[in-house]
């Protein structure tokens, strides 16, 4: 018998998989019995993952070092994979890009790479993913947004933008896809401690803020966030669709 969140069998498709939240959350799924297939554009991290996979004895990992700014390249790796593992039975849009500075400073440029990266490649993962999951009658898709949709912070316009879109496009998404059999939902992480946080120029004050705030008075570790994952991934999840689910320790309620 299955255990709850039992993945085995299951070939996950992580976009941002070896950086920030990406690469214990990467080992989380491996170790419920996922294949998981980690697209990355930073090579040291990747690195570090199929160190750390080697290290725990998790064979499960396929990695691919992408551009997911390249949007055509990107189709092109995912196509190869395809053919590689046959169907992504979960994808998860987790790769993202995050520029910090006031509203008027950003060009509509920057807009749309943040655009490009948060967005537009998680659509290019969905469509590449959907015919199989159609045709399997299962799916699961995972978007990760962000606790900054609240509206509680300043110079991240773009970024917040993205986030809001990809919740957006769950709804939409779920709707359609639900026929199919296929699930979307969004997880809104709250502050974890990530490379993320190094764009605030005071990161022990910030930590104090997000404590004074949360009504959990611990920091986020990766395990909250790989729970969620598993959850929206597994079988048991499969009533459960349109949905965000927000991991933040109580900062923000909804």
């Amino acid at each position: 018998m299955a255990l709850p969140q039992d993945l085995e069998g299951r070939v996950v498709l992580y976009t941002g998989a070896a950086g920030g939240l990406g690469l214990q959350t990467t080992l989380a799924l491996m170790g419920r019995g996922a294949t998981v297939v980690a697209v990355d554009n930073d090579q040291a991290k990747v690195a570090a993952l199929e160190a750390e996979a080697a290290r725990v004895g998790a064979g499960r990992l396929i990695v691919s070092l992408a551009d997911l700014s390249d949007l055509d390249g990107f189709r092109t790796v995912l196509k190869a994979l395809l053919e590689q593992v046959g169907a992504f039975d979960v994808v998860i849009n987790n790769a993202a890009i995050y520029p910090s500075r006031p509203f008027e400073d950003y060009s509509i440029q920057d807009h749309q790479a943040v655009q490009r990266v948060n967005v537009d490649a998680a659509i290019v993962a969905v469509q590449a993913a959907l015919p199989a999951m159609r045709e399997r009658g299962f799916g699961r898709i995972i978007n990760i947004s962000s606790i900054t949709l609240s509206g509680q912070w300043a110079n991240l316009s773009p970024y917040v933008a993205s986030k809001g879109a990809l919740v957006g496009l769950t709804r939409a998404w779920a709707r359609e896809f639900g026929p199919y059999g296929v699930t979307v939902n969004a997880i809104a992480p709250g502050a974890f401690p990530t490379d993320a946080e190094k764009i605030h120029p005071d990161p022990d004050g910030y930590a104090r803020h997000v404590l004074d705030s949360q009504a959990v008075k611990r920091r986020g570790h990766v395990g909250d966030i790989a729970h969620a994952i598993a959850f929206f991934a597994a079988d048991e999840a499969g009533f459960i669709t349109g949905q965000t689910l927000h991991v933040n320790g109580g900062w923000v309620m909804s």
